[in-house]
């Protein structure tokens, strides 16, 4: 008996939205890679992009755990030289904290052209309004303790 493997015409991908206030960002992070990756399906393939589309609103109330925000550095490079620049990961919460948090979930991807596939279906919105409502997402409830899905 051959494995399974999923075709591209039986993938159901779903729309979710989560709600940032007050959540980790750390533990917000990894409960939606796993529903970009697909990893919450049966039909699961590692080397297929078998997940759902992520709609995040109010990215910009999402909290850091003991002193994160002030000793931990975000680093970027410009390609030069002496190009290297650091911040601190609470000020580039303050100013940018959709690209924040989507940087967050980016280094839980592959780092493959699977994982920039899986990256465009994550929508952030530093806000609690966002333009998806015609997809209809589902709110997807985490628990803030444990940031597994809530019990329905």
């Amino acid at each position: 008996m051959g494995t399974y493997t999923p075709k591209a015409k039986e993938i159901q991908r779903d729309w979710h939205l989560v709600d940032a206030d007050g959540m980790v960002l750390g533990r917000l992070a990894t409960e939606v890679a796993r529903l970009l990756r697909g990893k919450h399906k049966p039909t699961f393939t590692p080397h297929l992009d078998t997940g759902d589309h992520v709609v995040i609103v109010n990215a910009d109330k999402v909290v850091l755990t003991a002193d994160k925000a002030v000793s931990k550095q975000v680093y970027r490079h410009s390609g030069y030289p002496g190009g290297i620049k650091s911040q601190s990961y609470g000020d580039k919460l303050a100013a940018q904290p959709e690209q924040a948090v989507r940087d967050t979930v980016r280094g839980m991807l592959p780092k493959t052209s699977l994982g920039s596939q899986q990256i465009r279906k994550l929508k952030v919105y530093a806000g609690p309004s966002h333009p998806h409502a015609a997809q209809a997402p589902m709110p997807y409830a985490v628990d803030h303790a444990t940031a597994r899905p809530a019990k329905r």
